[in-house]
């Protein structure tokens, strides 16, 4: 038996802030800092949008692609490090507001920017193990970063939500093939209970942490689904900044053709536990039917989730967003950053 995805919705702020702007404020070279870290812009969440608006959103255009009653779904999971309460569940809200089956197992998720994709893993065990019949995953964040800290160029907000059921099922669109985690401690990013703002170990970042676990991770996935990187037609990688998922691919020699409709951080920023989900949410528009989706994220402290998926019918593409790009600048940004 396995799960599938029947529905996906996504919602990005409206708001958005450049490079230039951040880089002016704080006397630094904007050209240089886009030319480090592939970023030219980010989404900035406007006043009185959250990571609950941003769920609520993007579980709501889920359900409509499915095509099933919201009541339908028992099981809503939501994973994010920006949650609006240190204690009330974003779940039982965005349940609650979709008009989601009461008897609804709901829980919030934190694993830094993986929680989202950990969300996807329980739905996809819970249909498998035939104790729902359809549940909702959400990654969703308005993430933070210290004023003047390199994460400001990309530390963004949005949300990604997949409806899941049988893959039996009629409007089953892509099924789940394979899921495994790879997990270390491996502190390379972090929030003491507090803080307003994160901390992270600069370069440590990288070979320890984002790379040794996506690395990993990519090459399970690759032997345990029995692939090789030419076989796979779209491939996301976790995003926080455009550098390292595009080094990542050039080590297992993923094309830019295979990259080119999950690869969305230079315009949006890292949308941390909506980065690869939103991603997959990209591609899930633009693939065709038995085309195979390699799906990698990575969450700080530190861990990576892996999918392998199959296309069961060809993309279904989104309403345009047609509400016009506001940019914000410094001082703006900062009221509601």
């Amino acid at each position: 038996m396995q799960s599938a995805i029947l529905g996906f919705g996504l919602s990005i702020p409206s708001h958005k802030i450049k490079a230039e702007e951040i880089a002016a404020a704080w006397q630094q070279d904007a050209e240089s800092i886009k030319a480090g870290l592939g970023v030219v812009e980010k989404t900035v969440p406007n006043e009185g949008e959250d990571t609950f608006t941003l769920a609520f959103e993007a579980g709501k255009q889920a359900i409509e692609i499915a095509d099933i009653k919201s009541s339908q779904v028992s099981a809503v999971f939501v994973g994010s490090e920006s949650h609006p309460y240190a204690v009330k569940p974003t779940s039982g809200m965005v349940a609650a507001a979709l008009e989601c089956d009461p008897f609804c197992h709901c829980a919030d998720l934190e694993f830094a920017c993986k929680a989202g994709t950990a969300s996807l893993q329980i739905v996809d065990s819970m249909i498998r193990a035939k104790q729902i019949s359809h549940g909702l995953a959400i990654g969703a964040d308005c993430a933070q970063a210290k004023p003047g800290d390199a994460l400001e160029y990309t530390a963004a907000a949005g949300a990604a939500a997949f409806i899941m059921g049988l893959a039996s099922e009629k409007n089953a669109l892509c099924k789940i093939d394979h899921t495994l985690s790879f997990t270390t401690d491996t502190p390379d990013f972090w929030r003491a209970n507090g803080k307003d703002h994160p901390e992270h170990a600069g370069r440590f970042t990288g070979e320890p942490a984002y790379f040794h676990h996506v690395r990993e991770a990519t090459k399970g996935m690759l032997e345990v689904g029995k692939i090789k990187p030419e076989e796979i037609d779209h491939v996301i990688f976790h995003m926080p900044n455009a550098k390292f998922p595009s080094r990542i691919a050039k080590e297992f020699g993923f094309s830019k053709d295979q990259m080119e409709h999950g690869f969305i951080v230079e315009t949006i920023g890292n949308t941390y536990s909506a980065c690869s989900p939103l991603g997959l949410a990209h591609v899930l528009q633009q693939a065709k039917k038995d085309q195979r989706i390699l799906l990698v994220s990575y969450g700080s402290g530190a861990g990576s989730d892996a999918f392998l998926m199959t296309m069961l019918k060809d993309g279904v593409k989104l309403q345009p967003d047609t509400r016009e790009t506001v940019y914000l600048n410094y001082s703006e940004y900062q009221r509601v950053a």
